[in-house]
Parts: structure tokens; C-alpha cells; sequence
């Protein structure tokens, strides 16, 4: 009878003892109890809990998790519609908080999240919900974590998955692409003719300056040879007069057979005429040459033959031709 009852007994402890100790895994705390009544946290490892007399409250996850934020349609600033879910990444920081703070965590993170992702984005318009996503993740981000310190949790990253606007919005947004693109093809277009015709026009305007320029030049030196032509001509006039002065002969044959010849070579480039018939006896322009080979000897000749006076001209007649009709000519 004694041997039985220690075996009971024995059973008993050995009951005990198993139910007492608790494994706590790596990245979980227990809360433990007494009678009810929180006591303390188990940490990760060999824990001995009496049985009976304490047991384990809750189990917390301490390991950073993930929560789905559910799809919902939300009006816009602008009264737009959009659908928008999204994913909350959270740690729990305080197991004993995050066990007797809030009744359910994941619940309460969900509707918290889901009220204030409204809140953002109603005051905001359809545009900036589109295009300013970091800031929606921000605000959300400081609120809910605001909200949630009290339960011993950390919130860590807030992030819009998808923003869906309706199919109509998304057509006009569509167009309204379009169009702008097609605008600002069209500024960018006359731009580029705009500059052509800048570049077209300052290269005429350099075209013309260039042409007038050279036109003064080629006036200039027109105006500088025609200078030194009239210089040469005052020279040579000045040095017939010269010696018209002294009584030179030649001189004046030279004056006057310059003076005949530019008047033939006139006559014989006029282009009204084909055939020329002049009143004049050959013999007296080769008298005229004859002249100016002397006038060229007495320039060209010695020193001394230029020294001794001129020989008085003879005086040559000629007969004249006899004209067509018999009749003298009228230069006898």
C-alpha cells in the first residue's frame, strides 16, 4: 500500500515538473501569469513555470511582421475614386503592452492603418495621389505609429501596393497625356523654325554687311586708281606744258596725235556703224607718227642732243586726193 502511494507520488512530481517547464523559441516572449494576474515575461530558452499556480498568457511573435492592408475604394479631394491597398511592416517592441494594451494587435493595426490611409488620401487630389506616393507612405507612417506606441509597437515601413483609378479617369488621363506631349512637340517644332529663321536671317544680314563692305573696298580702290590716273594725266599734261613752254614741236604733234587716235579708236568701236569713210589724207597721220618718233627721239636721245635747239619744223604740202565727183576735198 506505501509502495503504491509513493508511486503515485513520484508519478505526480514527475507530472509536475513536465508540465512546469516551458521552452521558450528564439524570437518569442511569454507572458506569464499567476492565477491570472501578469508576473513577468519568459524569455527565449529553459523556463520553469509551477504548474498550477502560473501558466503562460500569451505568446508574442517579437520577429519584424507583415500585414496586409485590404483593397478599398477611397474619394479623392476631387471626387475621384480610387481603389488603394497596401502592406504595414511592424515589431513589437513590449510584449506585456502588446498583450494587455489592445485586445487583438493584428485587428486593431488593420482598422488603424485602413482609417488613416482615408484620412491622407481624401485630402488630397487624384493627381497628387498618383504622384506623391512617398509622401502618402510619410504621413501614414507617422500617424499610425503615433497611435500604436501605447501598445508596445514599432512601426517600421507604411506602403501604398497599388493605386487604381477608374477605367474612365485613366482614359482622360490617357489623353490628357497625349495632348501634352502633342503640345509640347508643337512648342519644340516652332522653337527649332523659330531658330532657323534667327540663324537665316543674321546670315543674310552678315551676307550683306560682308557684299558692302566689299563694295567699299572695290569703291575705294576704284576711287584710288581713277586718283592716280588723273595724277598720271596731270603729270603727262603738266609735262606737254611744259614743254609747250619751251617751244618744243614734238610736244604739241604728241598732244595732238594722242588726241587723234583716241578719236579714231572711238570711231572704230562705235557699234552703229559697219563702215567708216573718213575726209582725212593718210599721209597726214603718218606726219603725225612721224612726229611723235621725233618727239620720242629728241626724249630718248643724248644728253647733249637734248641740249641743242630744235630744228624749225619744215613745212610739207601735200596734195590732197581727189574726191569721187571731181570736186576738191574739205580739208584743201
Amino acid at each position: 500500500m506505501l509502495t503504491s502511494f509513493l508511486m503515485a507520488v513520484v508519478i505526480l512530481v514527475v507530472l509536475f515538473v513536465m508540465m512546469s517547464v516551458k521552452i521558450v523559441h528564439q524570437g518569442y516572449r511569454y507572458t506569464i501569469e499567476h492565477f491570472g494576474r501578469f508576473v513577468r515575461v519568459a524569455d527565449p530558452g529553459f523556463n520553469f513555470v509551477p504548474a498550477f499556480f502560473y501558466r503562460v498568457g500569451r505568446r508574442i511573435n517579437m520577429m519584424e511582421q507583415v500585414l496586409d492592408i485590404p483593397g478599398q475604394e477611397i474619394i479623392t479631394k476631387d471626387n475621384a475614386m480610387v481603389a488603394v491597398d497596401g502592406v504595414v511592416f511592424f515589431q513589437v517592441l513590449d510584449p506585456a503592452k502588446a498583450a494587455y494594451e489592445v485586445s487583438d494587435l493584428y485587428t486593431a493595426i488593420t482598422a488603424l492603418s485602413t482609417t488613416n490611409l482615408r484620412t491622407v488620401m481624401g485630402s488630397m487630389d487624384l493627381d497628387e495621389t498618383l504622384s506623391k506616393r512617398d509622401e502618402i507612405n510619410a504621413r501614414l507612417l507617422s500617424v499610425v505609429d503615433h497611435a500604436t506606441e501605447s501598445w508596445g509597437v514599432k512601426i517600421t515601413r507604411v506602403e501604398l501596393r497599388d493605386i487604381r483609378p477608374p477605367a474612365d479617369i485613366v482614359n482622360a488621363m490617357t489623353r490628357q497625356m497625349k495632348a501634352e506631349r502633342e503640345k509640347r512637340a508643337a512648342i519644340l517644332e516652332s522653337e527649332g523654325l523659330r531658330a532657323s529663321e534667327i540663324l537665316r536671317a543674321e546670315g543674310e544680314k552678315q551676307s550683306k554687311i560682308l557684299q558692302a563692305e566689299g563694295r567699299k573696298e572695290a569703291a575705294f580702290r576704284e576711287a584710288e586708281a581713277r586718283e592716280r590716273a588723273a595724277q598720271a594725266e596731270a603729270s603727262a599734261t603738266k609735262a606737254v606744258s611744259d614743254a609747250i613752254e619751251q617751244g618744243s614741236a614734238q610736244a604739241i604733234n604728241y598732244f595732238i596725235a594722242q588726241k587723234y587716235v583716241e578719236a579714231i579708236s572711238q570711231f572704230a568701236t562705235s557699234p552703229n556703224a559697219k563702215t567708216i569713210l573718213f575726209p582725212v589724207e593718210a599721209t597726214q597721220l603718218i606726219g603725225t607718227l612721224g612726229g611723235i618718233g621725233e618727239l620720242a627721239k629728241e626724249v630718248l636721245g643724248s644728253g647733249d642732243a637734248a641740249k641743242a635747239p630744235a630744228p624749225a619744223p619744215r613745212e610739207r604740202r601735200v596734195a590732197p586726193p581727189a574726191s569721187p565727183t571731181g570736186l576738191p576735198s574739205a580739208g584743201q
